[in-house]
């Protein structure tokens, strides 16, 4: 399709008419600032191949997506690497404790069924992300609820699910848009969108 669209294949129709892919400009990476792994963290080379291949259901993605710049409120996303299951969160700020206490009011509402669930989780280096003991003990017991590995800096193909699903919610909240105008069952209407999406 994309083909037949940069070859001029259909009338009337381009790739500025499509929900991605808008423009076709290629990112100038040479302008971006050098960034670093978080060398505390467990990198994403050390992730269990299992994971990789995709052959069991329990490996999560997670990221946030901000909105409108000098804005606070951010949405958290968690996309399950095998069935593509989404959950998007509204949390005050893009901070390290935001995202914690997301996912320990997350684990007390499952109890048990989090670490069932959450076997692992894949993040960027995001400063929002960086508290990995905070992401990965429980608050329920003093054990560990889920294992969290940190992808290579600009390395988002590392997170490929997770970044589509951002590109999605994109539709609904395009960037430059305050969040926090968005009620929470807004937010869980687009996350039921994405979740029945054919």
């Amino acid at each position: 399709m994309y083909n037949y669209l940069d070859n001029n294949l259909f009338l009337h129709i381009s790739n500025k008419d499509l929900p991605v892919k808008k423009d076709g400009k290629k990112r100038n990476y040479r302008k971006i600032r050098q960034a670093y792994n978080n060398t505390k963290g467990t990198s994403i080379s050390e992730r269990p191949e299992a994971v990789d291949a995709r052959d069991e259901i329990g490996h999560w993605e997670m990221d946030t997506v901000v909105g409108k710049q000098g804005t606070k409120t951010v949405l958290m996303v968690l996309s399950e690497r095998v069935t593509r299951k989404e959950l998007i969160f509204k949390i005050p700020s893009k901070s390290q404790v935001a995202v914690v206490k997301t996912l320990d009011k997350l684990e007390r509402k499952m109890g048990k069924l989090f670490a069932e669930t959450f076997k692992t989780i894949t993040c960027d280096n995001g400063c929002e992300n960086l508290d990995f003991e905070g992401i990965e003990n429980s608050v329920r017991n003093k054990g560990k609820r889920t294992k969290v590995y940190y992808a290579h800096p600009y390395s988002s193909w590392e997170r490929g699910t997770n970044e589509n699903t951002n590109k999605m919610i994109r539709r609904f909240i395009p960037k430059g848009i305050d969040i926090s105008i968005f009620s929470c069952k807004q937010i869980k209407q687009i996350q039921h969108w994405i979740n029945n999406y054919p």
